[in-house]
């Protein structure tokens, strides 16, 4: 067994000093932690990837594909692969759990 403590996790992620962090790895799925300061700039691409997002903490606008909403402390969103999305209009500090199946970046092209 694995086990991550919340806390432990995120002062990684800030000792990085990298808006994501990924903590867990295997050939069907990874998790990491992703953070974005309010009034930030959500910069990724789409994924090769079906993702989950759950957020932790913050406030913002999410949009994938032509679908925008409000997102917040408890929101999970699936995003399937290949498909553009982006968070903005960020108005408190974004802090989410981002699950990818399988993981980041094993289908993508070599």
């Amino acid at each position: 067994m694995d086990a991550f403590e919340l806390p432990q996790v995120l002062a990684e992620r800030a000792d990085s000093q990298k808006p994501y962090l990924e903590f867990l790895r295997t050939t069907s799925l990874s998790l990491g932690v992703y953070c974005l300061p309010a009034g930030g700039v959500d910069p990724q691409t789409p994924h090769t990837e079906d993702e989950v997002y759950y957020v932790i903490s913050g406030t913002a606008s999410m949009t994938a594909a032509e679908e925008e909403r409000l997102i917040g402390p408890g929101s999970t969103v699936f995003v399937p692969a290949g498909t553009d999305h982006r968070f903005h209009d960020i108005t408190k500090d974004l802090t989410l759990l981002v699950f990818f199946a399988p993981a980041e970046y094993s289908q993508a092209a070599l």
